[in-house]
């Protein structure tokens, strides 16, 4: 057991006293039996007033002494008794209200900081706190299904370290900042750069929030009404106005008119079947889902795809997972699909090249590949825009076209030219159940 300075203040004193007394004791019994009887007084006198300085001195200055153990050792819970002085007390009491306020406010911030994870980690809002070193310290499972980690391998971890575009755009966001990226996996997101203050010190954090959803269905209403605005007067036009030129063929007999107003009839035909490409997207219906074997599907529209390539000197090469890899797909809107995209593979390698379609399974995905010059990296956040060509005589229907039939599937995907100068396009399916 500890002993306090002041009991040790006390103790030395004490012990002197009590000998000088006894030795005075001594003396006196020597001489006479009133020195003596003087003497046992004196020696009771002074273990008296001992008694009361230890009462109104040590034993308050223990009790203090004990209470700032307490605090030293953040022990909230225990209380300090009473030692039965008034002015004592009164100190007792204050320390015990401050031990019982301080006990209620850590458990207030235990509470809202449990109350605080518990929103952090069910928020659908992607959190990353950074440290000073840049440092991933903590981040919630939405922001690790953003980015394409798992939680416990995130810790420490720079946002420049991690592969994926999402990381690599919003490890440049400056700080105090807020803007919206559209990657190239089609995924739109809003990110802020942020910092709070902790004991003094501004610490990083990210807020990720996803608008796919509702940029796309914004998008698709959008684009629906002009497309069908457009629609219904070019071709209610264009229908006039070839009504016109064959009535007007049939009864001018110059050559030279008739020919000028035959290539008129021609360019109508052309815009409404410009117009009608469009309509189309909007046309698209929703897919009828059924297990497929990608692989076998693959094999089936090998023909097909090898004649996108002829006369260009391009290769299409398949390279089939190990294991059946089964889906749930419409087989002819995938077809679509993979038509566009080879013809677009193509089209970048333009002549001389390999384009190779890799399938996986668990879950199932096609990988197309091929060894053109590649996408630009200002282009790639652009590629799913709605009607946006990198094609100087681009429509923007392919990538758009795509986009919808495998959001209608359920599919994640993504469009990159990877730092080994390969494009990918890939496409993974959802699980079977």
């Amino acid at each position: 057991m500890t002993i306090h300075r002041a009991t040790l203040r006390l103790i030395v004193p004490s012990l002197l006293i009590v000998a000088a007394s006894l030795w005075l004791t001594a003396i006196s019994f020597r001489h006479s039996a009133t020195a003596f009887y003087v003497a046992q007084a004196v020696l009771l006198l002074s273990l008296l007033l001992l008694w009361v300085f230890y009462h109104r001195a040590v034993r308050p200055l223990n009790t203090i002494a004990n209470g700032i153990n307490l605090l030293r050792e953040q022990d909230f819970s225990s209380r300090l008794a009473r030692v039965g002085q008034a002015d004592a007390d009164r100190i007792v009491e204050m320390f015990n209200d401050m031990m019982q306020r301080l006990k209620n406010e850590r458990l207030h911030i235990r509470e809202q900081n449990h109350f605080l994870d518990l929103l952090i980690n069910a928020s659908p809002m992607g959190i990353i706190v950074l440290g000073q070193d840049r440092g991933i310290s903590m981040l919630n499972k939405a922001a690790a299904g953003f980015l394409g980690l798992q939680l416990s391998d995130a810790a420490g971890r720079t946002l420049d370290s991690i592969p994926g575009p999402l990381a690599e755009a919003i490890a440049g966001l400056p700080r105090n900042s807020t803007s919206t990226l559209r990657l190239n996996n089609a995924m739109v997101f809003r990110c802020s750069h942020l910092s709070y203050m902790d004991r003094g010190y501004a610490h990083p954090f990210m807020l990720i929030e996803r608008l796919t959803d509702e940029v796309m269905r914004a998008e698709r209403e959008a684009y629906e009404k002009v497309i069908r605005m457009m629609a219904h007067e070019v071709n209610n036009s264009m229908a006039g106005i070839s009504s016109i030129i064959d009535t007007s063929v049939e009864s001018i007999d110059d050559t030279e008119i008739s020919e000028a107003l035959l290539a008129c009839r021609r360019r109508c035909a052309t815009m409404s079947e410009f117009i009608s490409a469009f309509a189309d997207v909007v046309r698209i219906p929703e897919p009828a889902l059924a297990p497929t074997d990608i692989n076998l599907f693959l094999h089936d529209t090998l023909r097909l795809l090898e004649s996108l390539c002829a006369g260009r000197d391009i290769n299409i090469r398949i390279v089939h997972a190990p294991a059946p890899a089964m889906a749930l797909a419409d087989t002819v809107l995938l077809e679509q699909v993979l038509l566009n995209l080879v013809k677009n593979a193509v089209e970048s390698i333009g002549r001389k090249g390999t384009v190779t379609i890799r399938t996986e399974s668990a879950p199932a995905a096609i990988v197309v590949e091929d060894d053109g010059p590649g996408i630009a990296t200002d282009t790639q956040q652009k590629i799913f825009t709605p009607f946006y060509s990198s094609k100087a005589t681009g429509r923007g229907l392919g990538l758009l076209f795509v986009s919808e039939v495998l959001n209608r599937h359920g599919c994640t995907y993504s469009l990159r030219t990877w730092p080994d100068g390969i494009t990918r396009f890939s496409v993974v399916f959802p699980a079977m159940r």
